[in-house]
């Protein structure tokens, strides 16, 4: 008996036989859930930490890239019920297409951002086929294992692997992959995956014509893959040194920030996440500026708390004053406190200072040290990074900022380095305006740092009669600074009209004023 047109359909749309038992097909098929989820979930991580990475503003570009892929994860989804047949071939395919264009996504966009006149366009590309050729694979592998389950068992089942592959994904990408293989590795080493699955399949596979060309191609973009392992490391210093047109020195991922130190001739520069932190030709202008004019209206800076500086730069100025007796350094990063202590060109630069007895050092998240902190400190120094992002405009908050006053002790003064009051006025006056909320009298001032160009600081202490007299008063600065002296500190006090302080909102943890005018501004500046 002939079939019928619907008997015809229902045979075109099964499944292709496959070589063995079908149950260790199911459990293979499965086991493809769980793998494809995870690398999936993986690119997705990628795409979203460089791009806070090269681009800054964590939260827009996660947000961003987030919602762009899992967009084209539904285009794909749609897309393929436009599938009719050979599922398993379809799906090989798509496997493959993900481990060449997923693998080497995060190679390719390290390589391309210096040299891509419009990044984020190629960015988002990026992210829109992978997440449409993501959003292909579970549809496709439901519609293959149909038949071998009930509906309601290969519903969970296919469900539950791809869940448990997202949480596998996201502990392992900021706990073990970024710090252990880097970016690129781990782009490349789950574009292997993908393309193990494929090739798995493809051994499962009986009597499909296309089984051979499949094979060769899966074969050759492993091979691609495997080679991009080899020369990871290459990859990665060509397209640094292509970004900051100096030699890298040192170049290293940390569940943090990367870290990327660059020599050109006697300068040293010091980059996280693509930021200049500081330059080895004029630093001293910038941490005698931070430094001095605190412990120079400090009576007795017996007892001084650092927050942030973790490259020992502020701390060697701090140990220079005889005063000091003991010294609190609290940053984020081991790697960079390790770095600056351990590497010798780079402890010179602070000349040993992270390794003095008079300076203990702690790993930890400021925002919650300063909560569980006691005692009381004369002096108060705080060197974050510039609030480009809002895990680093929390530490430019009111909240925390009645935390750090807490610990000041009665006659303390502390300072706040506060971006540019030239390029970014708003910002640094909300500075200002925050500290003055959380309690605390302010006096500006600024200084000329070449790499940076003019740049601003903030003075705070109690808001009484005692404080106010402090910070009106002349520091006592000691001989042998390189850049202060007696005359010129007093005129760092001084703002010209286009630095004038102006309105300006009170930085929140609810509302990260801040963030938003600082990258406003910044952006408006680099144009």
């Amino acid at each position: 008996m002939a079939d019928t047109p619907k008997d015809a359909n229902a045979a075109a749309d099964s499944p292709p036989p496959l070589v063995g038992g079908s149950r260790a097909h199911a459990a293979i098929l499965l086991l493809s859930v769980l793998v494809v989820a995870t690398c999936g979930l993986i690119y997705e991580l990628l795409a979203s930490t460089l791009a806070s990475y090269l681009l800054g503003d964590s939260v827009t570009q996660f947000s961003t890239v987030i919602g762009t892929y899992l967009f084209a994860m539904g285009v794909g989804s749609y897309l393929s019920r436009y599938v009719r047949g050979d599922e398993i071939g379809v799906f090989v395919r798509v496997e493959i297409m993900i481990a060449a264009i997923g693998g080497w996504s995060a190679a390719g966009l390290m390589v391309a951002f210096p040299l891509a006149s419009d990044f984020r366009v190629l960015l988002y590309a990026l992210v829109l086929m992978i997440g449409a050729l993501v959003g292909l694979e579970i549809p496709l592998l439901i519609r293959i294992l149909r038949g071998r389950f009930a509906f309601r068992e290969l519903v969970s089942n296919v469900l539950t692997y791809d869940y448990v592959g997202a949480l596998i994904a996201s502990l392992a990408f900021p706990l073990l992959l970024v710090p252990q293989l880097g970016m690129i590795r781990t782009g490349l080493v789950f574009g292997l995956l993908n393309v193990a699955v494929a090739m798995a399949l493809l051994v499962m596979i009986r009597g499909a014509r296309r089984v051979g060309p499949d094979l060769a191609v899966a074969v050759m973009v492993a091979l691609s893959l495997i080679a991009g392992l080899a020369y990871a490391e290459r990859i990665q210093r060509w397209s640094e040194v292509a970004y900051y047109g100096e030699g890298v020195i040192h170049a290293r991922s940390t569940p943090y920030q990367r870290i990327v130190l660059a020599r050109r001739g006697g300068d040293l520069r010091l980059y996280l996440n693509g930021n200049l932190q500081f330059s080895s030709r004029d630093e001293y202008r910038y941490h005698e500026a931070l430094v001095w004019p605190v412990l120079g209206r400090v009576e007795r800076p017996a007892r001084v708390l650092i927050l942030g500086g973790g490259d020992g730069l502020a701390a060697r100025e701090v140990l220079r004053d005889p005063r000091v007796g003991h010294i609190d350094l609290v940053d984020l990063d081991p790697e960079m406190t390790h770095l600056f202590r351990d590497v010798p060109q780079l402890a010179a630069l602070n000349r040993g200072a992270l390794a003095d007895h008079r300076l203990r050092v702690t790993n930890a998240d400021a925002f919650r040290w300063v909560r569980a902190a006691q005692g009381r400190y004369d002096a108060v120094l705080i060197d974050f990074p510039d609030p480009t992002e809002y895990s680093l405009g929390k530490l430019y908050t009111e909240s925390f900022y009645r935390e750090v006053a807490r610990l000041l002790a009665p006659g303390g003064v502390m300072v706040v380095q506060s971006t540019s009051p030239l390029v970014a006025p708003r910002s640094y006056w909300t500075v200002a305006q925050t500290l003055e909320a959380a309690g605390l009298a302010t006096r500006g001032y600024h200084a000329m740092v070449p790499s940076f160009g003019e740049w601003g600081f903030t003075l705070a202490a109690h808001d009484d009669a005692g404080g106010r007299a402090r910070l009106g008063g002349a520091a006592q600065l000691p001989g042998g600074l390189r850049f202060l002296t007696a005359l010129s500190e007093p005129l760092m006090f001084d703002f010209p009209p286009d630095m004038a302080r102006r309105p300006v909102p009170v930085n929140r943890l609810d509302n990260q004023a801040l963030v938003r005018s600082f990258a406003e501004e910044w952006n408006h500046y680099e144009g």
